[in-house]
C-alpha cells in the first residue's frame, strides 16, 4: 500500500450535532401488579438492606434477560412543613434530600445547599419543595436526555388504597382521580442554573375521569385568587440527569379557594397503604420503601422521548486534477517506468482504494475503506467526504 499525504484546510473541515430520539413507554402494569413484589421469589423490584431506594426492573431482576428501568426514592429536607416529626428513617430521608439537592440545585454564594426551587428562579427565593419523590431513569432509558416538552407521567389520587391490585387498583370509574403531569412547552421554557444541566417545571395538565376533561383553564388559573394554595405546577424534570421530582402534594387535596377547580377530587387525602395513612404519615413514620412501594401502586404510565446525540466532524479530502496522479507504490514503476502506461505519452493513472486521518506527527488515527477503488487521472478531481462520529 502507498501513501500519499495531504494536509486539511480549513474549508475542509466542518463538524455537525444529530439528535436521535426513541419513544420509552412504560406501563403501570410492569411497576406494579405484574410480578411479585419485593421480598418475593420471582420480584422485579429488588429492596436493598440500607433501604434508601428501590430499583425497578422490567423482568425479575434476579434474571440475566432483565433491563434496570429506574431508581424511587424519598428525600425530606430540615424545612419540611411535615406536621409532625419524622421517626423513621430521618437522617436517611434528610440526607437523601441533600444529596439529590447538592446534585441537581448546587451551592449557593454562602456555601450552602440550594433547596429545590418551584419556578426555578432562585435568586428571588419563592416556594421550595422540601418533600420530594425521586425517579432516577437508568441511562438505558434516558441515554443522553429526555427530549424536553414529552414526558408525562399518570398518577392516580384517588382516597382509596388497595393494596391487592392488580393493576389499575382503583374503580375505573373514578372521577377526577388520575393526573397527567407533563412539561409540555418546556422546549421553549426551560432553566440552565443547574449544576446537572438543563430542567424544567412540572405541572398537573389533565384531571381524568369521566369526560376525561381538562381540570383547569388558562383562564381560571390566572383568575386564582391572591394567596390561593392551589398551583399546577407540582415538581421539576432535569433532562440530562434523567431525573424527577414530584412533590408529596400531589397526594394532598388541594381546593381552590372561590375558583373552579382542585388538584384532585376524591374528597380527602389519598391513602398511601392499608393503614390507612397519608403520605404526610408515610413521610413521619414509614420507611423509603414504604412509600416507594405506595407509590408504584398509583402509577398508571410514564412515557417520554430520549435522546441520543451524534457528534460528528466531516473531512472533505479534495482531490485536484493534478493530485495523486502517481503513486509511490514499489510495484506502480519497474526500471524507471511507470507500470501501469502502455506508451511514454499515455496520461498517469492511480487507483484510490483507502482515506486516512492523519495528526499532525503524521500518527494514524482513522481510516476510511472505499467501497470500490476510484480511478484518478490528471483529467478528473474527486470529493471524498469522511464522517466521524463520536
Amino acid at each position: 500500500m502507498a501513501t500519499t499525504f495531504k494536509t486539511f484546510l480549513n474549508d475542509d473541515v466542518v463538524t455537525s450535532r444529530t439528535l436521535l430520539h426513541e419513544a420509552i413507554p412504560i406501563t403501570g402494569s410492569v411497576v406494579y401488579g405484574t410480578y411479585p413484589e419485593p421480598t418475593l421469589a420471582g420480584s422485579n423490584i429488588k429492596q436493598y438492606t440500607h433501604g434508601m431506594f428501590q430499583s425497578v426492573y422490567d423482568y425479575p431482576y434476579l434474571s440475566s434477560s432483565a433491563n434496570h428501568i429506574f431508581d424511587l426514592t424519598v428525600g425530606v429536607s430540615a424545612n419540611t412543613p411535615l406536621p409532625g416529626p419524622i421517626t423513621v428513617q430521618e437522617n436517611k430521608k434528610r440526607n437523601l434530600y441533600n444529596q439529590m439537592a447538592q446534585v441537581l440545585m448546587g451551592y449557593d454564594a454562602t456555601g450552602t445547599i440550594q433547596r429545590f426551587d418551584q419556578d426555578g428562579d432562585l435568586v428571588a427565593g419563592g416556594v421550595k419543595y422540601d418533600d420530594l419523590i425521586f425517579i432516577n431513569f437508568a441511562r438505558l432509558l434516558g441515554k443522553d436526555e429526555i427530549k424536553k416538552g414529552t414526558f408525562q407521567i399518570t398518577v392516580d389520587t384517588v382516597q382509596a388504597y388497595n393494596a391487592a391490585g392488580p393493576f389499575p387498583y382503583n374503580n375505573p370509574l373514578a372521577v377526577n382521580t388520575q393526573l397527567i403531569i407533563g412539561d409540555t412547552g418546556a422546549e421553549n421554557d426551560y432553566r440552565v442554573n443547574s449544576p446537572a444541566g438543563e430542567y424544567g417545571i412540572l405541572r398537573v395538565e389533565l384531571l381524568t375521569g369521566t369526560g376525561g376533561l381538562p381540570y383547569i383553564t388558562a383562564a381560571a388559573y390566572n383568575a386564582t385568587p391572591a394567596g390561593a394554595d392551589w398551583d399546577p405546577r407540582c415538581g421539576l424534570i432535569f433532562y440530562q440527569a434523567g431525573v424527577i421530582a414530584l412533590t408529596k402534594d400531589i397526594f394532598v387535596l388541594y381546593d381552590m379557594a372561590g375558583g373552579p377547580g382542585k388538584i384532585h377530587d376524591s374528597g380527602a387525602d389519598s391513602q398511601m397503604n392499608g393503614v390507612p395513612e397519608t403520605v404526610d404519615t408515610v413521610l413521619e413514620n414509614g420507611t423509603i420503601d414504604d412509600l416507594a412501594t405506595a407509590f408504584r401502586n398509583r402509577m398508571h404510565k410514564v412515557c417520554f422521548n430520549n435522546t441520543t446525540e451524534l457528534n460528528s466532524t466531516i473531512y472533505f479530502a479534495r482531490v485536484n486534477h493534478n493530485d495523486f496522479n502517481y503513486s509511490s507504490n514499489p510495484t506502480y514503476t519497474n526500471d524507471s517506468k511507470i507500470q501501469v502506461k502502455s506508451q511514454s505519452t499515455d496520461a498517469p493513472i492511480a487507483y484510490i482504494t483507502t482515506v486516512g486521518l492523519y495528526s499532525a506527527d503524521n500518527e494514524l488515527l482513522a481510516v476510511a475503506k472505499l467501497s470500490e477503488t476510484l480511478r484518478k487521472d490528471p483529467t478528473n478531481d474527486i470529493t471524498l467526504r469522511v464522517r466521524l462520529d463520536y
